[in-house]
Parts: structure tokens; C-alpha cells; sequence
């Protein structure tokens, strides 16, 4: 894949992101080649895939892989945005996929309308950016790299804590 400057980027296919592991992890496993809302298709993956991993996975285990997804996290977004040349590249899912998983770790058990709630608050925060999310973003806005890579993390990170906070709220029937 070839980028000349001044033009859009190019948009990720099959083939880049079966080019490079990073490539399919921070793509999140084919959801980021979504053409519309790909952040949305990507928490929709996380939340299919967590259910899915809950069944074989102890709570512990669960967050060691929450914990293990961080920073292969980082650094497929890294590889993939180097590669895509592109300082935040919307096909790339995996911040949105290892920030849902922190909220449905943390969060869990909840049915399925809490789990509803947890995905809609958390599409709110990370696609309106309130904030301190949007502070978070523009933190290494425009980084290519390692720097990049954890500022693509670390808006997500933090809609991920402004979900949980919120779910606390409601969960505790706080007045505000």
C-alpha cells in the first residue's frame, strides 16, 4: 500500500490486514474494514467476543487478558498506523476492542440491557469525545510511532473510565 501526500489515506483491505498480525489485531480480527462506523462495529466485536470468551474464561483469567491486550494493543496500533500512514486511523478498532473489554470486566454481571447501556454509554464518550476524552485525544494528536500508538489507546482508555463511572452512578442511584 502506497501513500502520496496530500491525498486521503488509503483505506485498509483484506490483504493489509491479513499482511501483518498487528495489521489483523488492531483492524480487531476483520471489524475495522467496516466501510461506515467502524469504532461501532469493533465495540460490537469486543462485546460478541467477550461473551463468547466469559463462557471459558475465569474472572481472573478475564483480566489477564484485559491486561495482555493493552500493550499488544499499543503496539499493533503503532504498526498499523505507521503502515497506513495515518496519525489515527479509523479502521483501526483494536482501542476501542481493549477499552470495552475494561468496562465489561470491571462492570460485569450485568444483563443484557446493562450491557446495552455499558455499549451505548461507551460509544457516546469515545465517538463525541466529552471532556476529558477529548483532551485525551488531542494529548499525541498527530504522533506517528510508539507515541501515536498510545495516544490511539488512550482516548478509549479514558471513555472507558467515563463509562464506568457513569454505569457507578447509575448502578448506585447517585442524585447527579
Amino acid at each position: 500500500m502506497t501513500f502520496t501526500p496530500g491525498l486521503a489515506p488509503p483505506r485498509p483491505t483484506v490483504g493489509f490486514l491479513l499482511a501483518h498480525p498487528a495489521h489483523f489485531i488492531a483492524l480487531g480480527c476483520g471489524a475495522g474494514l467496516a466501510r461506515k462506523a467502524p469504532g461501532t462495529a469493533g465495540t460490537l466485536w469486543a462485546w460478541v467476543a467477550w461473551l463468547l470468551l466469559a463462557r471459558w474464561l475465569t474472572p481472573a483469567q478475564q483480566g489477564w487478558l484485559v491486561a495482555a491486550s493493552l500493550p499488544v494493543g499499543w503496539w499493533a496500533c503503532t504498526v498499523a498506523a505507521r503502515n497506513l500512514q495515518t496519525t489515527d486511523p479509523g479502521n483501526v478498532v483494536w482501542d476501542e476492542v481493549a477499552a470495552f473489554w475494561l468496562v465489561l470486566w470491571l462492570a460485569m454481571p450485568m444483563g443484557f440491557w446493562g450491557q446495552f447501556a455499558a455499549f451505548g454509554l461507551f460509544r457516546f464518550f469515545d465517538a463525541a469525545k466529552p471532556g476529558p476524552v477529548g483532551w485525551a485525544d488531542q494529548l499525541f494528536h498527530g504522533r506517528l510511532g510508539p507515541a501515536g500508538g498510545f495516544g490511539i489507546m488512550l482516548d478509549d482508555l479514558v471513555a472507558a473510565f467515563c463509562t464506568l463511572l457513569a454505569l457507578a452512578a447509575w448502578r448506585f442511584h447517585f442524585p447527579w
